[in-house]
């Protein structure tokens, strides 16, 4: 474009910049001009008007060639800081690994509120601690690029992330530190900060001034650690220099609304672009994990003093008496003084029941599936589906008959019959549980689903009551998820035990399996405080059935699922499975080219879901 059609649109010397709308159906950029005077940095947050509204956006470029003949329209308002450049690619990288728009992942990259400026602090006073490694463990973890670092459930994580924000700070650089939960980065932010370690906790959904302070903490570069939950893998670091994810195998970090994005992966993805060192640590890495770095694990005898012991109980030796879900050795752990946490993945009163006349199976009168006890309008009990929502009376649909015998207990039934095991309380504790329910806080037995191991700060002992519900679950990843619950487990009686020790007592936690499969690679790994004894049986079967990590999986749902599957096709080299339950299963050789097939394909109109790597499959 010559200069003089440049005066016609946008005046003499008027910067042009290319934004992007923070509109969900939009994946486009446009061109606007900058007002005379204005400051505009790549990333920064502006309103535009577009199509009749004004909608905000993010700067992607500077100084771009408009199209000829466009009269371009000046920016409405430049609200503040945003994404740095290298978070806009990042968001590029993502928007095509995950098959989704820039706009969600910028969403999350920009600060929870207005930020005017950037000040850049001078250059930061190393630490006076001595930066060499202590050794061993530690050494190892971080002298590679890409270390999987093992430690079990009762180890310390906190000595590798002192030492490594040490370093950075010494060369004015930032580590970016991952957690599964905000509150488990508030826990370590505050441990670095009563160090003198600058840090910033960085929460997308924190309270307004508070959450932008933290955020331009970091973006300043006046932080030497940056850490935070899921969302703090696009928190702005400008001068990283480690990436440590803690807890890799936890499912938290996947989003669950589409894109499907995995922050694990984004902080990989991003160390690689930053050329950094980048850490994953977990007591049991995932298979994904060890397929991406090199494993660095404690000696046998230092690993093992790390994992609580597990007892692995027989349910097919069960007194049947004493009903389905609870051993002799269950029974003593009730009756001592031990704090206990009893885990039963069911909720309700009874999740499968039979006629005790003709042992027929309580069914929905509507959709033939499997009903459940519910307490009924009137107060009393009755038959309720999960399915169809549809409530029935307790009646055998079959012979007429009124008494029925539990088959699998729920939650709120096992919670009886504990108590009368026990001769004690016992709460209920899921994840419906009001924060604010102090039964369940004090009491010295809780009963509930797996949210009973996230909402407890520790117990004695940890029960699982039905293990083979998570062993053997419909979904490629059960035994990984198994044993994350048993890591979970390991490490609530870790902590008991920890301060049991603080008082001078020598007792230790114990996590109780019941199962009627107790020799389970899960277990057999577990009990022998051996992650890496399930690798060698998962890995080879994901291989043999190609399933993920040896593939690439997207899940493709919605009501615009079946005309979107129409228009893709069978291309080659890429399977297609489904529909099952409305969903179809696309799986590729690699992820690139899973996307390159799911991007080719038009988006229909109605909703339309691409979970790429999806978890619970």
């Amino acid at each position: 474009m010559c200069e003089g059609e440049r005066v016609s649109l946008g005046g003499l010397g008027q910067r042009v910049v290319r934004v992007l709308p923070d509109v969900a159906a939009i994946d486009k950029e446009f061109d606007y001009l900058v007002p005379v005077g204005a400051e505009v940095h790549v990333g920064d947050v502006v309103r535009i008007q577009l199509q009749g509204r004004r909608v905000g956006a993010w700067v992607v470029a500077l100084d771009v060639e408009p199209e000829p003949g466009v009269a371009l329209k000046p920016l409405a308002k430049i609200s503040g800081r945003g994404p740095a450049a290298e978070l806009i690619e990042l968001a590029g990288w993502a928007a095509e690994r995950w098959v989704g728009r820039r706009a969600s992942f910028l969403r999350t990259a920009a600060p929870p509120g207005v930020v005017r400026s950037l000040r850049r602090p001078a250059s930061r006073t190393a630490e006076p601690a001595a930066l060499s490694a202590p050794g061993g463990l530690i050494e190892r973890a971080l002298a590679g690029d890409r270390a999987v670092v093992r430690l079990g459930p009762g180890a310390d994580r906190y000595p590798l992330l002192r030492h490594a924000a040490r370093a950075a700070s010494a060369t004015d650089g930032q580590v970016l530190v991952l957690c599964p939960s905000i509150d488990e980065a508030a826990v370590l932010g505050g441990r670095l900060r009563s160090d003198g370690l600058a840090t910033a906790i960085v929460a997308s959904d924190g309270p307004g001034a508070a959450a932008t302070g933290e955020w331009t903490s970091a973006a300043s570069g006046r932080a030497t650690v940056v850490v935070g939950a899921r969302a703090a893998a696009w928190a702005p670091a400008p001068a990283l220099a480690r990436v440590v994810v803690l807890d890799e195998h936890d499912e938290v970090y996947q989003q669950e609304q589409a894109p499907t994005w995995h922050a694990r992966d984004v902080a990989v993805e991003r160390a690689r672009r930053a050329r950094v060192p980048c850490a994953l640590v977990s007591p049991c890495p995932s298979l994904e994990a060890l397929a991406w770095g090199d494993l660095v694990a404690d000696d046998r005898p230092g690993e093992r003093a790390a994992w609580p012991r597990v007892d692995v109980v027989d349910q097919r030796e069960l007194d049947p008496a004493l009903g389905p879900l609870f051993s002799p050795r269950l029974v003593d752990l009730l009756r001592s003084d031990a704090s206990v946490v009893c885990v039963l993945n069911r909720t309700g009163r009874a999740r499968l029941l039979a006629c005790t006349s003709c042992s027929t199976l309580a069914r929905c009168a509507v959709c033939d599936a499997a009903v459940h006890q519910v307490e009924a309008a009137d107060g009393g009990e009755g038959f309720g589906c999960a399915r169809c929502g549809t409530e029935r009376p307790l009646v055998c649909l079959e012979c007429g008959g009124h008494r029925f015998k539990n088959l699998r207990l729920g939650v709120s039934r096992a919670r009886e019959e504990l108590e009368a095991l026990a001769g004690r309380p016992v709460a209920e504790l899921t994840g419906a549980t009001p924060d604010d329910d102090l039964d369940s806080r004090a009491a010295r037995v809780v009963v509930g689903t797996e949210a009973a191991l996230h909402r407890t700060r520790w117990a004695d002992a940890v029960a699982f009551l039905d293990f083979d519900q998570e062993l053997l679950a419909l979904r490629y990843r059960a035994a990984e998820e198994a044993m994350a619950l048993l890591v979970r487990a390991g490490r609530l009686v870790q902590r008991a035990a920890a301060r049991r020790g603080a008082e001078g007592a020598d007792r230790r936690g114990v996590v109780l399996v019941q199962t009627r499969t107790p020799n389970h690679p899960v277990l057999v790994a577990a009990h022998h405080a051996d992650p890496g004894r399930l690798v060698t049986s998962e890995l080879p079967m994901r291989q043999a059935l190609g399933l993920p990590p040896a593939t690439a999986m997207a899940a493709v749902s919605g009501a615009a699922a079946p005309e979107f599957m129409g228009a893709f096709g069978e291309p080659e080299g890429i399977r297609v499975q489904g529909p099952v339950d409305d969903a179809w299963r696309v799986i590729a050789p690699d992820h690139a080219t899973l996307t390159a097939a799911l991007q080719a394909v038009p988006r229909p109109p109605g909703r339309l879901r691409i979970a790429v790597d999806p978890l619970r499959l």
